[in-house]
């Protein structure tokens, strides 16, 4: 198992929407970001060489069948993204501009 910190796990989701947004750059059609829901299993565990910091490490469901609960927890949380610069919602969109022909045809038309 390779250990994801809880950190790395919520940088990935920015990054990809970082990402996303980027592609959508002077696009016509973007879509705003609602509510991002997560919900983690963890493991706490103290990190000695780093002085004695606690991290939270992400846990892949049913890898493991020692651990106990005791030594996991869950942990969920809502994010809401917004834009830094203009503190309105975020926006993504896609690169492809689409087409609309077809739309609406039935078969064979």
């Amino acid at each position: 198992m390779t250990d994801i910190e809880l950190a790395d796990a919520i940088q990935s989701v920015r990054d990809q929407l970082i990402e996303a947004a980027t592609r959508s750059a002077g696009r016509p059609v973007v879509f705003e970001v609602g509510d991002i829901q997560m919900e983690f299993t963890i493991e706490l565990r103290k990190e000695v060489k780093a002085g004695a910091k606690v991290k939270a490490w992400v846990v892949e469901a049913g890898a493991d069948g020692t651990r106990t609960t005791g030594q996991t927890h869950k942990v969920a949380f809502t994010l809401k993204p917004t834009n830094a610069a203009t503190g309105g919602p975020w926006k993504v969109g896609n690169e492809d501009l689409g087409s609309t022909d077809g739309f609406g045809a039935g078969p064979g038309e």
